[in-house]
Parts: C-alpha cells; structure tokens; sequence
C-alpha cells in the first residue's frame, strides 16, 4: 500500500495506523505547538492527548495514533493551529 507523507511516496502496512508508519520511520516528531513551535508526536497513543494531530487529505487535525492508513492517503506535517479557511 502507497501513502505520500509530506510529498514522498512511502510503504505502509495495512491495518497500519499514521502513527506508526511514522514511528517506524524514525519520525517522533510531526507537530508544533501553535505557542514557541515546540515538537510534538505520540504521547498516550490511545486518541486522548491530541498531540499527534496531522493532515490527512487536507483534513485538519487527524489524531495519528487513530487513523487506518488507506492507499493513496496523503499525510502532512501540521505546524500550529490549521483552522479552515
């Protein structure tokens, strides 16, 4: 199964979540805070937190520990608060 993250085309398994394929490729880190720009990542990995947030297929917001990869989903790195436009 094909995903892009950030614009490169990766692997992924099915039944795989955006938090793990991120983790398995070493990212612990695909959030900043909308405050200071501090990294953020998985910290409860159960959906409670909300610090994993993404964008997937332009959707705002998307816990990354919760998310089922699809094929052809495109992730992106969020940077602060996205709101919609």
């Amino acid at each position: 199964m094909n995903v892009l993250v950030d614009g490169a085309r990766v692997q992924a398994r099915p039944g795989q979540t955006v938090a793990g394929l991120l983790l398995s490729r070493g990212q612990v880190s695909w959030r900043s805070t909308r405050r200071g720009g501090r990294p953020r990542g998985v910290f409860c990995g159960i959906g409670v937190c909300f610090d994993c947030l993404v964008v997937v297929n332009g959707i705002a917001d998307v816990r990354a520990c919760q998310r089922v990869l699809e094929d052809g989903d495109e992730v992106r790195t969020q940077r602060g608060a996205e709101l919609p436009s």
